[in-house]
This record gives structure tokens, C-alpha cells and sequence, in this order.
């Protein structure tokens, strides 16, 4: 719970500078679709023997989804629904579910809990489908090189993976300079391919892309969920918005990144156009022979980059899902001393490689993987319209008339990607759905059975002003010394303290029943943090408010009741509920399935101590049964 305030300081770094940042970080992904979309969604006409209308008609969907989508949607619209500066879909369900968002699960949460989790699949696919597609490039270099294509994308994953425990401080200041280089180079690739057929421009009309979708609706619908993956990445400009602001992103979407994917998507149609036989890569084939090495170089670094990106976000979404009460606590690092958006979770990191790597040796191509991506991403971005459409209705108080129009234009769009990338289930699109139903089922389950155990906690504990009165009868001593007892329970006598004074007939000198609020907002004010009030003698109340993207750090919030002027607080002991879990044998709290699954993640969460960064010499940890 360090001072973050000062750490997001948009306002404080030139614009230009921090939108060469974002490119780095924000970027990535959409950047490096050009290596597969193109390819893929030409394959899916037959490759070289595509017609040129075909060729034409699918760079036309390309720049107008980019447009609609990425352009109007996102950085437009969808980035102004902020919640206190950070972006996110869980930072959006935070947002519409209001100071509610602990209690009974909404439609919103749930739909928001679903976009999440499919999140998590793109995780795994990003990076395999974005580094086998570079590394496929040295194939044109030398053909015999094929068989090594596999391996080398696995030794770069692995070591991709195995230096996220270092954090991206060091290597983020040469990211955005990279990927500036990569979008000027793919830029220049895209005038060459212009120039090779000019007659490409004509999918600058949008009357073009539309002829397409409707003279040839079976043909534009086998290639819609394929084009989808020009749009990969799409998310990333909201989720890492929190990073930059968003005044950067629009700022290098609209003066590089845009313009940069135009003329390379029409450049690599411009080239089929004019070499029909190079459409087996075409953008590899666009390169120049003496460069092509320097180029799979430079794209190898790109994708890189792009999945550093992804998988950071990853990060942050499992830090985000922890505060929410989504997942149970796992260990997060901070990797950064100045940006607290930097942290490094150790489970995640090597669940995701496994699963990576397993992804790349199952499919082996670019072009098979890209059947299993888009689905999650589509789904995401459904769920993301749905979750916009309540905040453009209750907080910016939109005519109804107006939100329904462009709400339902958004979900069309959206909705006709899934159903396109829906039909690609059997060939791979079973993978990202399969991986997100396992993390939701995890999340809800996790979430009913804390919500649960909340519920028995009250019903188990004695409300505060009978314990107070009741206190001389049932402590026969006060010891010297502070204790700090951690209670969920915010206004009761908890069944972890009345456990300790039952059975010890003891009560330090001072009481201190410590409660962490997690607050829906990012970030909490320092001034704000820390409430702490005498409610009985020796006992006293601690309310200490978290954001969602603050680290939890008990001693300091104590050292800052310390300056307060509440020097017990300097030398304390804490204590610590460490709950058993049991299964009631008659009318059980919770259905069979959700008790394993909420059991095994109880099991399987880090220590409270631990997790709340205790020093482990001064903590004491009381035990009791929880029946559910």
C-alpha cells in the first residue's frame, strides 16, 4: 500500500514521451497482427488462386473493422469509461457494479467474470501465435531451416517467461523505440506493396467492403473470424490505459500506429494483387530478399514485446480479480520501485508457460493456431459492449434513443465476429473456451463460497457492544503489549477473537480489530487510507482502505496511525485466523462441486500472513472450524 499517488503522474510526463511508451506496451499486439491476419484470411480463399476481388474485399474489411472497432469504439468511446484514471474489464465491473459489487453476483459481474476468464486464453495463445509466426519467416531465408521453427519459438517462450520475475523496467525504455521502428519499417513495406498495384486502393471504399459481405456472404463469413485477427489487441489500448492515460494511446494510435497498419495491410494486398504466387506469406514476401533476415530479426523482437505486453496484463488482471474477491491470494511481486503497474505473479507466470508451449507443439503453424484465436477476444469485447452500455445509460445519462443506436451497432459487430470465430470451435476455437470456462467456473465458485464464509463469519460472531460488556467476565487479565487482530468482520466481535479470549482468558493492554476495506475504486488516497477509532477501553476499530490496484501493506498503515499520534501502535503482535474448513454433514451451505472447487482454492491460496506481508516473528495464528 505504498504512495502510489505519485507513481501515475500522466500529467507530468510530455505527451510525446509517454505516447512513445505506450507503444512499447500498448501496442504490441494489434501491431504484430500483419505477420498472420493477412495470410490466414487469404488462406481461407484458397490462397494463391484468390480472386482479386476476394484479395480487394478482405483488406476492405481489415481497414473498416480497424476503423469501426479499434478506432471509434475503443480509443473513442470505450476509453472515456475510466474508473478513476484505470481501464480494464474487471476495472469496468468495479465500475457498474458500484459499492455492490461484493454482494450477490449481477448479470454485469457474471458477464464481466465470463470476459475476464476468456481473457486468460488469450493469454496462452498470444504469445505462441505471435512468436511462431516471426520465427516462421526464416523459412524464406532458408527452407531447410523448417524444422528448427518449432524449437526456436520454444527456447524464446521459455526464456520469454523465465525473466518475468525481473520485472520490464529495464528493458521497457528500449520497447517503444523498437516498436516505433516496427511500424515505420511495416510502413514502408506498405507503400512498396502499394506501388506494386495501386489498384488495392480501391478497399479504401467502404461501399467495397460491403459489396464483398454481400455478394459473397458465404465467402466473407468463412474469412470474418479470420480477418478477427487483425483486431487482437484491441483490449489492450483499454486495459493498459491505467499505465499511460488516455491522451498518449490516442495520440500514437492516431499518428503512427493507424496509419502504419493502412498502408502495410493494403501494401501486402497491393502485392498479392500484382504476385499472386507470394500469398502463401505475404507479408514476409513484401520484404525485400537482402532484408528478409534483418526483418524476421526485427518482427522476433516485435512479437516479443507484444507478448511481454499481453502477459503483464495478465498479471495485473490476476492482481485486480485477487482485491475483487475473484481468486484467492496468490503471491504478487512488485517489480518496480517507481510503477506500481509493475508486478510479477509467480503461478500465473508458469501455469501460462506451460500452457504456451504445450499450445505450440499441438498446433506447430501460425496458420493452424490462428483457428483457435479470436474467441476469447470476441467474446471479451461482447461483454465489454454490454458492460459500456450500462455505464453510457447511468453515468453519462445518454438519450436512451442514442445508446440503443450506437450499442447495438457495437454488439452486432462484435456479435457476427464470435459467430464467425465460433464456427472455427472443432479446428481450435474449443482451446481459449475451454481455458476461460475453467478460470470462470474457478472465480464464480471461489466467489460463492467467500461470500459463504462471510456469511457464517457474521453469523458466528457477537456484535460488539455485548462484547464490550461482557468483557470483564470473560477476560481474567490484560497483558501488557498491543495486539492486532484481522477481521474480516468490520462491526462484530469476530469467532477468531472470541476463540482467543475463550480459551486464553487474555486481552493485551491494547486492542486493535484491523480491517482491510477493499475499495472499488484503483486507488485510495493517502489521507484517506486509515480510520481509526476507540470503541470500548484499550479497543479500538482500524479501518484501512485498499484500492483494487494498491499493494496491502498492514505495518504501514500502522506506522501511519503511529503519526497520528497512536504510539501503541509502534510495537505490536498480530493474530491471524487460520480457518479449517468443513462440510456440514445435513444441509451443507454450498452444492457439492462448488465446495471442491472452493476448498481446493482455500487450500491452494497463499497464508494470510504472507499475503498481507507480516512480519512472520510477530504473527500468531488462531484456529478454528468453519462449517459450510
Amino acid at each position: 500500500m505504498h504512495d502510489e499517488d505519485s507513481l501515475h503522474h500522466h500529467s507530468r510526463t510530455p505527451l510525446t514521451i509517454s505516447a512513445l511508451a505506450a507503444l512499447g506496451v500498448v501496442f504490441g499486439d494489434i501491431g504484430t497482427s500483419p505477420l498472420y491476419a493477412m495470410q490466414a484470411s487469404l488462406a481461407a480463399l484458397g490462397g494463391k488462386h484468390a480472386e482479386p476481388s476476394g484479395v480487394i474485399g478482405i483488406i476492405s474489411l481489415i481497414l473498416w473493422a480497424l476503423m469501426l472497432v479499434v478506432s471509434v469504439k475503443y480509443v473513442a468511446i470505450v476509453m472515456n469509461a475510466d474508473n478513476d484514471g484505470e481501464g480494464g474489464i474487471l476495472a469496468l465491473v468495479a465500475l457498474v457494479a458500484g459499492k455492490h459489487h461484493y454482494g450477490k453476483m449481477s448479470i454485469l459481474v457474471l458477464i464481466g467474470v465470463v470476459g475476464a476468464a476468456l481473457l486468460y486464453g488469450d493469454g496462452v495463445i498470444t504469445p505462441a501465435i505471435s512468436v511462431l509466426s516471426a520465427i516462421e519467416g526464416v523459412k524464406g531465408v532458408e527452407p531447410k531451416l523448417a524444422p528448427w521453427v518449432v524449437p526456436i519459438t520454444l527456447v524464446i517462450l521459455f526464456g520469454l517467461f523465465a525473466l518475468q520475475s525481473r520485472g520490464t523496467g529495464g528493458l521497457g525504455k528500449l520497447f517503444g523505440p523498437v516498436m516505433a521502428a516496427w511500424f515505420l519499417v511495416i510502413a514502408g513495406l506498405g507503400v512498396r506493396g502499394i506501388i506494386a498495384d495501386p489498384e488495392i486502393l480501391k478497399a479504401l471504399n467502404p461501399l467495397v467492403a460491403a459489396r464483398f459481405l454481400g455478394e459473397e456472404p458465404s465467402r466473407a463469413f468463412a474469412v470474418f473470424g479470420l480477418i478477427f485477427l487483425a483486431l487482437t489487441g484491441a483490449e489492450a489500448l483499454y486495459a493498459d490505459m491505467g499505465h499511460f492515460g488516455p491522451k498518449p494511446i490516442r495520440l500514437a494510435w492516431f499518428v503512427l500506429v493507424f496509419p502504419a497498419l493502412i498502408l502495410n495491410y493494403l501494401g501486402q494486398g497491393g502485392w498479392v494483387l500484382a504476385h499472386p504466387d507470394d500469398a502463401d506469406n505475404p507479408f514476409y514476401n513484401l520484404v525485400p530478399g537482402g532484408f528478409l533476415l534483418p526483418m524476421v530479426c526485427l518482427a522476433a523482437i516485435a512479437t516479443v514485446i507484444a507478448s511481454q505486453a499481453l502477459i503483464s496484463g495478465v498479471f495485473s488482471l490476476t492482481h485486480q480479480a485477487i482485491a475483487l474477491r475473484l481468486m484467492p491470494r496468490m503471491e504478487v511481486r512488485p517489480t518496480s520501485a517507481k510503477s506500481s503497474g509493475q508486478i510479477y505473479v509467480p503461478f500465473v507466470n508458469w501455469a501460462l508457460m506451460v500452457m504456451t508451449i504445450l499450445v505450440v507443439i499441438g498446433f506447430k503453424s501460425s496458420d493452424a493456431l490462428a483457428n483457435a484465436y479470436g474467441v476469447a477476444v470476441a467474446a471479451t469485447m461482447l461483454a465489454t459492449t454490454v458492460l459500456l452500455y450500462r455505464v453510457i445509460t447511468a453515468e453519462w445519462q445518454w438519450p436512451s434513443g442514442a445508446a440503443y443506436l450506437l450499442i447495438g451497432i457495437f454488439a452486432l459487430v462484435d456479435a457476427c465476429f464470435l459467430a464467425a470465430n465460433a464456427s472455427k470451435f472443432i479446428e481450435g476455437g474449443w482451446l481459449p473456451i475451454a481455458l476461460g470456462t475453467l478460470v470462470a467456473g474457478c472465480m464464480i465458485c471461489w466467489r460463492i463460497g467467500n461470500l459463504t464464509a462471510q456469511r457464517r463469519l457474521a453469523e458466528d460472531s457477537m456484535p460488539m457492544e455485548e462484547f464490550i460488556a461482557g468483557l470483564g467476565q470473560m477476560v481474567s487479565a490484560r497483558v501488557p503489549g498491543t495486539a492486532v487482530f484481522l477481521t474480516r468482520v468490520a462491526d462484530r466481535a469476530s469467532p477468531m477473537l472470541l476463540h482467543y479470549v475463550r480459551h486464553t482468558r487474555t486481552l493485551h493492554e491494547n486492542v486493535v480489530l484491523l480491517t482491510v476495506d477493499l475499495s472499488k475504486q484503483p486507488r485510495v488516497p493517502a489521507s484517506q487510507r486509515i480510520a481509526l477509532v476507540e470503541i470500548g477501553p484499550g479497543l479500538y476499530r482500524l479501518i484501512v482502505s485498499v484500492g483494487f490496484m494498491q499493494r496491502i501493506d498492514v505495518v504501514t498503515a500502522l506506522r501511519g496511525c503511529v503519526k497520528l499520534g497512536f504510539t501503541f501502535c509502534e510495537d505490536v503482535h498480530y493474530f491471524i485466523a487460520h480457518e479449517g474448513l468443513v462440510r456440514r454433514s445435513s444441509q451443507p451451505r454450498l452444492p457439492a462441486p462448488v465446495w471442491v472447487i472452493y476448498h481446493f482454492l482455500h487450500q491452494m491460496g497463499l497464508r494470510a500472513a504472507d499475503y498481507l506481508h507480516l512480519p512472520a516473528k510477530r504473527v500468531m495464528e488462531v484456529g478454528f472450524r468453519l462449517e459450510l
